[in-house]
């Protein structure tokens, strides 16, 4: 049996994912996940932050990398706290956390760039 078979894809059900690193992606629906994920985590959508901790709306999140904002010259600096978040896990683009930062207004972030306070 190849590790294709033994890894079908959780959110589609996909039988042709490929490894990457350390995560595996999917063809078809484009998912990435990590083989320890269980399937009920990534049916469910679960976001969560660069250290592994799982995100929910309302939560208060900050920036660990500075981000460049498409069309401004100005960044989103290392540090800045931003709160009540809303998860938006479908979103196409990879921006799943929709919020408001002081300064900017409304944006979408990844959550690879956040850490949860």
């Amino acid at each position: 049996m190849s590790e294709e078979e033994q890894h079908p894809c959780p959110k589609c059900e996909s039988p042709y994912p490929y490894p990457s690193g350390s995560l595996w992606i999917c063809p078809e629906c484009a998912f990435e996940w990590s083989p320890e994920l269980t399937a009920e985590e990534a049916a469910a959508n679960v976001i969560r932050d660069a250290n592994g901790h799982e995100l929910k709306d309302g939560d208060t999140v900050t920036v660990i990398k500075d981000l460049k904002i498409k069309g401004s010259s100005n960044a989103v600096k290392v540090g800045t706290k931003v709160k009540n978040i809303k998860l938006n896990p479908d979103s196409g683009d990879g921006h799943d956390i929709s919020c408001k930062i002081d300064g900017f207004g409304a944006m979408g972030l990844k959550s690879e760039y956040v850490k949860k306070v």
